[in-house]
Parts: structure tokens; C-alpha cells; sequence
């Protein structure tokens, strides 16, 4: 056979010079904008408090009128942990683990330790956002979670299942559309309590597809010159003001992503129970020399409560 005959040697693949990309996550951190109450093992209360006054007539009032009111809601955490083991010298027979493992034949490191705990940490926020806002009591949410939840998360117990919480009625009941939103939304604010229609956190909760939804049909329709460059990023969330209301905001939180979900309220009045806030980024690491093995893992207690049902308005859609 004349020439070269290479059909025996493997195509060239220079994985030393590969790129390491990793996930793009979308974290949508709730606890980013809503009141958080730590310390909470299992179990606490959301003390509220009402004052009534009565008004009397007469030039002497001597009786007690009106009231002091003490309610409790509880709060109820669940128990999750994330926990893997990765055995290292699985790296040694590859390219890979030429330039993310150290010159010695006890793997207990590598590299790439940085980027993996970036990536971990996301994932774990975006998880917990999940379990947030769609846990279900006795379930769990199934991919990336398996816990069962003690307690429902803030899409069901905003809802009319919940005593007090207004289920919305006429156009704010309906599934969004880019071409009615607005007025599906003022809508809904109509059936807010009057109490809180002035809340500074007054709060529009949607997911990320019904956001991009309302934001389109704001820039169509171009209501009080609608400016589409007034979207920003606010911590892990999507936000933008509602035109012709100072006082409130549309978020477009990942937790709702795949629902039709729409929730107005104050989101000082949404409260995360955890046992400490920085359990949700925190993790532990560790080499493990009787399983020859680098493992982590990554604890929290996560559980939701309102303080006034009376104040959410939902509009129920799945």
C-alpha cells in the first residue's frame, strides 16, 4: 500500500485545551426579596398582633371599648439535604484529570473544586426556590428533590384553598395574555385590600414566561409611554414597575416558571422559616480516606408561611 496508513491511531482530541463550560442556571432566589425568620428547627410561630379601636360618644367615656388581638400562624420546616461522593481516581485514566488532579496518587482534590462548588451552590438555590413556592404537604417535588414536604409552599397556600386568601373574579381570573395583561393585573389589584393597595412591596408574582408575557404586551401597547428598558435585574430576579402604580412591581421569579400562576400582595408579608439564612449557600466538603472519596453536603430546613391571607389576591390558574 503506497503512502501513509494511519487507520490504526485515534483522531487527535486535545482535551487538555478544552474549555470547562458549565451550566447556565437561573437561581431566582425568593429569599432575596421576602421577609426570612431564622432559628426555626421545626416548628415556630408567626405571632401577629391586631389593635381596634372603638370610638364612643358622650363628654365622659369611662368604658373599655375595642380590642387587642394576638393570632398565631405556624411555620413548619422541612429537613433537606444534598449529599454526593465522588471518587477521583475515576479522573486519573482520563485526559481531564491530567490538569484538574495534583501530582500524587491520593485524588483528594482537584482543580476544578472551585468551579464545581459555584455550580453546586446555584443548583441548590434554584432547587430551593423550587421547593419554595410549589411544595405540597406529604409530597415531594420529584427531579432534583425528593424530601417530602411538611408543609405547603407559597403557591398552594396562596390560594383560595387557603381561608381569607381572595380568589380573583372576572378578567384578573383568566390565564395572562400580552394584549389584556394590564388590565388583568389593575384587575386583580382592584380585589386587594384596601389596607395594603398603598404597601411600598405591593408585589406582583408571575413566573419567568408569563414575565416576558406581560413585558410584551406593555411595550405593544406602550401604556404611559411603557419604557421596555425599564426591566432590570434585582438580586435573582427579573423585576419591572407597573405603569401608572409607583408602588408596585411585576417579578418574574423561577419558582412559577412553568405556571400560570399570578399572586399580588406585599412580600414583606411572605416569610421563609429556615434555621440560618446562609444554610440555603453553605456546604461542607471533605475527603473521605476510608471510601477513598471527596464528598459533600449540603444542609438546610426550609418552610413558608403569610401573615394575612386577607391581603393575597390569586388568580388560582395551575
Amino acid at each position: 500500500m503506497a503512502g501513509i496508513d494511519a487507520s490504526a491511531l485515534a483522531d487527535f482530541n486535545n482535551q487538555l485545551a478544552g474549555k470547562l463550560v458549565l451550566d447556565s442556571v437561573y437561581t431566582g432566589n425568593t429569599t432575596e426579596y421576602v421577609s426570612v425568620q431564622e432559628g426555626v428547627k421545626f416548628q415556630e410561630p408567626l405571632n401577629l398582633m391586631s389593635v381596634s379601636p372603638q370610638f364612643q360618644g358622650g363628654d365622659a367615656v369611662s368604658t373599655p371599648s375595642g380590642s387587642l388581638t394576638f393570632t398565631q400562624r405556624n411555620i413548619t420546616t422541612t429537613k433537606r439535604t444534598a449529599y454526593d461522593s465522588w471518587n477521583l481516581q475515576l479522573l486519573t485514566e482520563k485526559y481531564l484529570g491530567i490538569s484538574a488532579l495534583p501530582e500524587e496518587s491520593y485524588e483528594d482534590t482537584f482543580n476544578l473544586m472551585t468551579a464545581a462548588s459555584e455550580d453546586l451552590v446555584k443548583k441548590a438555590q434554584q432547587l430551593n426556590d423550587d421547593f419554595i413556592w410549589n411544595a405540597i404537604s406529604g409530597s415531594s417535588l420529584g427531579v432534583g428533590d425528593s424530601s417530602l414536604a411538611a408543609a405547603d409552599g407559597f403557591k398552594k397556600l396562596i390560594s383560595g384553598s387557603t381561608a381569607g386568601v381572595v380568589s380573583a373574579t372576572g378578567i384578573g381570573g383568566n390565564v395572562i395574555t400580552g394584549s389584556t395583561a394590564y388590565d388583568q393585573i389593575t384587575s386583580m389589584i382592584g380585589q386587594v385590600d384596601v389596607n395594603v393597595l398603598d404597601a411600598d412591596d405591593l408585589t406582583v408574582w408571575v413566573g419567568t414566561s408569563v414575565f416576558q408575557r406581560i413585558v410584551n404586551g406593555l411595550t405593544t401597547q406602550n401604556l404611559f409611554n411603557f419604557d421596555p428598558t425599564g426591566v432590570q435585574r434585582e438580586g435573582s430576579f427579573y423585576s419591572v414597575p407597573l405603569p401608572g402604580y409607583p408602588n408596585i412591581k411585576i417579578i418574574g421569579t423561577y419558582g412559577l416558571r412553568s405556571s400560570e400562576r399570578v399572586i399580588v400582595g406585599p412580600a414583606s408579608d411572605m416569610v421563609v422559616g429556615t434555621d440560618l439564612s446562609s444554610d440555603t449557600t453553605n456546604f461542607q466538603y471533605w475527603f473521605d480516606i476510608n471510601d477513598d472519596a471527596l464528598k459533600y453536603r449540603l444542609r438546610n430546613k426550609l418552610g413558608v408561611q403569610i401573615g394575612h391571607p386577607e391581603y393575597f389576591v390569586s388568580n388560582d390558574q395551575a
